[in-house]
Order: C-alpha cells, then sequence, then structure tokens
C-alpha cells in the first residue's frame, strides 16, 4: 500500500538571511525551503475560498445597484422627455390662443368677450392636439378647466405688471396641460391626461409620475413702434395727425355714422354700423396752423409726396425709422413730429387703395409754427380703418373718414400704459 505523505514541500516559499552585515559580494546567501502540513495547506484553500465568496457577494451587489441606477435614468429621462414634449406644447397653445384675443379689443371689436373665450379656447385646445407627448399622439386640454383668460395690467402705482383674472376685454390666456388626473378618455376608451406610465419603477412600486405644465401669453398695450436697421417690417402708419380733441369728442359719441365694413367681403358700404366716425381731414380746423392739414414727417424731414404714398401704402420702414434711432415711443418723454404741407390731392389715389384696411394714425395735443415748420406734439396712436377717401371737388366735402379699429402688429412694442378702449397691442408673446 502506498503511504501518501501528510507534509508538502512547497519551494515557492522561501526564508532568506545575509550573513553578517549583508554585503553580498562577500557574504553567502542561505535560503531555506519552508513546509507545510496539510492542515496548513486546507487553511489557505478555505482563506481563498472564502475571498472568492466575498467578490462575488459584492459584484451581486453592484451588479444590482448598476441596474437599479440605470433603470432610475431611464425613467428620469422619460419624465424629463415627457415634461419637454408638455411645455412645447402648452407654449405653442397658449400663443395659439393669445393670437384670438386681439379680435375682442377696441370700439370696433369683431367678437364679444364670451366668442372670444370660446375662439381663444378652442385655438389652444387644437394646437395643443396637434403635439405629441409622453407616448401619446396628441396633448389633451380640457376647455373647462385648463384655459382661463383676464388681462395683463401695468399697475402704475405699484410699477408692475399684473395677471387680472376675468377682466375684460381679455387680453391674457393661461393654458394648462395635465398629465396627474386620468379624467379624459377618447372614443376608444384610452386615457388622455392620465399619469405617465414608467418603465422600471414599478419594481419598487412605483408605477407612474403625475405631471403638470402651466404657460401664460398676452397682448400688452403698446408704447411705440420699433424697426431694427437690418429689419424688413414695416409699421402700418398712416402720416396724418388728427387733434386729440376730436378723437375723444368721437369716443364720447359725437360724430356720423355712415359706412359700415363687411369682412367677409373685405368692403366698405354706405351704411350705418354702430361705430362712429371722424373725418381726419381737418377743413378749416382752428387746432392746426396756416397751411397745414395735418400730415407729419415720419422719417426724412423733407419728405415728398412720393414717400407719402409710398408710406400710405406699403407703412413705415427701417430707412424712416432710422431717422428716430429706430424707435417711436409716446408712453415716455413727448414725441415731437414735425409737419408737413397739407393733405393734396397727389395722395388721394393712394389713400383710396387703402380704404378698408386697418392704420395707426398719431394724435397730437397741441402744434406750433405753420407748414413746413410745424411741430406737432404727439399724445399717443390709435388704430383706425379707413373708410372713405375724398380729396378733390368742392372743399366743404373733402374727406378721410376713418372709424376706430384694433390695431396691432410686430413692430409696437409693450409700453408701461394703462388698457385703453382705443389702445394698440403688440403681437401675442408669453409672459410665463
Amino acid at each position: 500500500m502506498m503511504r501518501i505523505s501528510n507534509r508538502i514541500t512547497i519551494t515557492s516559499i522561501k526564508q532568506c538571511t545575509l550573513d553578517g552585515d549583508g554585503r553580498q559580494e562577500s557574504r553567502s546567501r542561505h535560503c531555506r525551503t519552508s513546509t507545510l502540513n496539510h492542515s496548513d495547506f486546507e487553511a489557505v484553500h478555505r482563506a481563498v475560498d472564502h475571498r472568492n465568496g466575498s467578490i462575488l457577494t459584492l459584484s451581486a451587489a453592484v451588479l444590482v445597484m448598476v441596474l437599479a441606477f440605470t433603470s432610475f435614468t431611464v425613467d428620469i429621462g422619460w419624465i424629463t422627455l415627457t415634461l419637454a414634449q408638455m411645455h412645447n406644447a402648452c407654449d405653442a397653445a397658449a400663443l395659439a390662443g393669445a393670437t384670438e384675443l386681439g379680435q375682442g379689443t377696441g370700439l370696433a371689436s369683431a367678437f364679444n368677450a364670451e366668442e372670444i373665450q370660446s375662439l381663444s379656447t378652442y385655438a389652444a385646445s387644437s394646437i395643443a392636439a396637434e403635439n405629441a407627448a409622453g407616448g401619446l399622439d396628441s396633448t389633451y386640454i380640457d376647455a373647462a378647466q385648463d384655459v382661463r383668460l383676464g388681462q395683463y395690467q401695468w399697475l402704475a402705482d405699484e410699477q408692475r405688471w399684473a395677471e387680472v383674472w376675468g377682466a375684460k376685454p381679455y387680453t391674457l390666456i393661461e393654458v394648462a396641460v395635465h398629465r396627474d388626473r386620468g379624467s379624459a378618455l377618447d372614443i376608444n376608451g384610452n386615457v388622455l391626461d392620465g399619469p405617465l406610465p414608467l418603465f422600471f419603477a414599478p419594481v419598487i412600486g412605483q408605477f407612474d409620475a403625475g405631471l403638470g405644465v402651466v404657460a401664460a401669453a398676452a397682448i400688452m398695450p403698446g408704447g411705440g413702434f420699433r424697426i431694427s436697421s437690418e429689419s424688413s417690417l414695416r409699421s402700418n402708419i398712416l402720416p396724418i395727425a388728427l387733434d386729440e380733441v376730436s378723437w375723444n369728442n368721437m369716443l364720447d359719441g359725437v360724430g356720423g355714422d355712415d359706412y359700415e365694413f363687411n369682412a367677409e367681403l373685405n368692403q366698405v358700404a354706405e351704411s350705418p354700423d354702430g361705430i362712429l366716425e371722424v373725418n381726419i381731414y381737418p377743413t378749416g380746423s382752428s387746432a392746426l396752423p396756416p397751411g397745414n392739414r395735418g400730415t407729419v414727417d415720419i422719417g426724412s424731414p423733407n419728405n415728398s409726396t412720393s414717400d407719402l404714398k409710398r408710406q400710405i401704402l406699403e407703412g413705415i420702414n427701417a430707412d424712416d425709422m432710422a431717422w428716430f434711432g429706430g424707435e417711436l415711443r409716446f408712453d415716455g418723454t413727448p414725441l415731437e413730429l414735425n409737419g408737413d404741407t397739407g393733405v393734396s390731392a397727389g395722395i388721394e389715389s393712394s389713400l383710396k387703395e387703402v380704404i378698408g384696411q386697418v392704420k395707426a394714425i398719431p394724435l397730437f395735443t397741441s402744434v406750433s409754427g405753420p407748414g413746413n415748420n410745424a411741430t406737432y406734439v404727439i399724445s399717443r396712436f390709435v388704430g383706425v380703418r379707413v373708410m372713405a377717401v375724398r380729396l378733390t371737388g368742392n372743399p366743404n366735402k373733402r374727406q378721410v373718414t376713418v372709424q376706430p379699429a384694433p390695431y396691432s402688429d410686430a413692430t409696437v412694442v409693450k409700453g408701461r400704459t394703462e388698457i385703453r378702449s382705443d389702445s394698440i397691442f403688440t403681437t401675442p408673446a408669453l409672459i410665463r
């Protein structure tokens, strides 16, 4: 029978010493081979096995943490993406709703407050529905709960803007988009506003996330006009000024009502429409200096008849506005404009071409000097629709008749001024 020794020689484990003072060149190195018995070897083996087991346990724990973190990242990314999509849909909806608000402003508004609310809400919900978000093909807005209207007002005493809900005419709209209710269903029974389902969070018992965003947009009362030097924008300003007294009298009920505008046909007819008119051709007006019929230079002080005709037909351009540093403001220091000589028959054809169109005209509080030396002090600009023009024939029958009309364009800049019945407005902008 073969006998197995219980002593195992491990030649790779050596203990070495140096003789004497450790100088290797003069002293020989003596090493001896150590031996381990069988029980010692088993102890070493158990230690190695124990270490391997610890590493496996630690690796498994780290793997679980990595998977959990990855799952958490995926769900957070999904929530972030959905919120961004909801914000885009909500912003677009608010701007779409605000686009309708201008039709409800002014004395000659096309729609009353209730109609504007309906139009704005419909526009907001329609645009939202065109935007996908959070795995749904469209974004849902509840007209009864998610939209409200009011005014964006400048509070002069407090020097701040305020959101006044319910105030009319509406100039402000707020839209909310919800993914936290689950109360709306489409015709197929799919939830339109329910919480956002998550991918991995259900493992820890979190099956969805409730989300909600809000946006508000407004049209703001204008305090002037701005056109940058490189811009192709135009301000639809009629270069004919009217005295503020005559305008205010018309607002107070003094004036004729001989014309109406048919929006469907885009035509003016000789028929009353309940909106008073004013003639801005100031024949014999004592409010004007001799030789001047109310035209003003918006641009070069040497404006010719051809300049007036261009501005009537095409509006004020960047070159015209450059004479004022690119901006005409009337909500701060008084705005002064030079006068031009007369409202002549030379611009009659141009004025007739814009009958039915909406323009802005300057109102002046005072004027000094004759003819080309006249200086008008402008208090504000108002929106008008050109209704009738006649600059030839009997002087007593000459007219440039206009009626109040809502005015808004991209060149109007926000002014720190109150909302009036004849305010001009900016185009819609997000305020939050």
